[in-house]
Formats: C-alpha cells, structure tokens, sequence
C-alpha cells in the first residue's frame, strides 16, 4: 500500500491535483480521504459554541482517529469514515465503509502537522498557491457550496484563516517531498507524482 499525503492551504488546489491523481490510476486501486472528515466529534457543544471552533487549528482534528484508520488499512481492514456536516458542524450519524487499496490518499490543510501521521506517508506533497487566489477560491466555495455569506467568509478569513495559515499550514512545507505550484497548466509536477507512484506500485 502506497499512502500519500496532500497538504496546501485552504483554496489551494488540493483536490484539482488529487483528481489529476486519481485520473492517472485505476479505480479500484485507489481511494481518498479528507482531513475534514476527522474533525472532533462536537455533540456535547450547542451549535452557537461550535460555530465558535477554530477549525483551522489542528487542536480541531481527531489525528488519533485518522491514524488509527490509516493503520487498520495498512492491515488490510475497512474503516468507518466519519461523515462531516459543515452546515452542523459536527459529525453526522452516518459513515463511509472505506476498503484497503493499493494507493491511499489522504488530503488536508492541517496532515504535515501531526507526526504520528506524517510518518505514515510515503510521499509528501504540498501544493502551493498565490494568497489572493486562495481567498478567491475559498469566497465562491463558501457560498456557493456551505451558504455562507461573504461578510462571514471575509471576516473569518482574516481572523482565523490567514493567521492559522501562517502558524501552521505554510510551515509544514519543509516537510513535503514534492511543492507544486498550482497551476492548472502545471502537468510537469503531476507527471512526477504519477511516475513516482507507478515507480513504488
């Protein structure tokens, strides 16, 4: 089993270069999972205080659960996944039975900042995009796809996101193996990675 890490900053591009990835392989042979779906079970708070979460810190994130899940599949079980709501946010009932196969890709702002689980990957990747990009992409998701509005997008921006970035995204790319800078005309970077993923499979 090959297990990948992609980190970058909230807009970034991750998932463009994860569907680049995937569209490289088979789809039986791999599959993803989302750092969002590990955010801390919050059903002891009232939605008021869960609004009130830094989700941006890595505090916010059950590492220990992600870990544990990466592991049961390097063994050859099936997980869980847990199903997170932003609208909620919180975990909902539901999970998501996810088989062992033989690439594992795990995307998230915050996966380079745990050790335990940093060490879990055979490749690191960082993708790496211009800050006013990021805040574009991350405006249209928010409203577009979670219904917020841009007063609270652009304000939880400045608050949270931009210095939760810099104390514990950007760092974190000392950690990586490959930086790719997101461009969507930027194939040479993920011709790399598919060639280094066909070299270990």
């Amino acid at each position: 089993m090959l297990i990948i890490g992609i980190a970058g900053g909230t807009g970034s591009g991750k998932t463009t270069v994860v569907n680049q990835i995937l569209h490289e392989l088979p789809a039986d042979e791999v599959c993803v999972i989302s750092q969002d779906s590990y955010y801390n079970k919050t059903t002891n708070l009232s939605y008021e205080e869960r609004t009130k979460i830094n989700f941006d810190h890595p505090k916010a994130i059950d590492f220990e659960l992600l870990v544990s899940h990466l592991n049961q599949l390097r063994a050859g079980k099936a997980i869980e996944q847990p199903v997170y709501s932003f609208v909620t946010h919180n975990r909902t009932k539901d999970t998501l039975i996810t088989h062992p196969r033989k690439v594992v890709i795990i995307e998230g702002i915050l996966i380079f900042n745990n050790k335990e689980l940093r060490d879990l990957f055979d490749i690191k990747i960082f993708v790496h995009a211009d800050t006013d990009e990021r805040l574009i992409r991350r405006l249209r998701r928010d409203i577009e796809e979670r219904g917020r509005d841009v007063n609270e997008v652009i304000t939880r921006y400045k608050n949270t996101l931009k210095p939760m970035h810099q104390q514990f995204i950007e760092p974190t790319k000392n950690y990586a193996d490959i930086i790719i800078p997101n461009d969507r005309y930027n194939t040479v970077a993920v011709d790399i990675v598919r060639t280094v993923i066909t070299n270990k499979l």
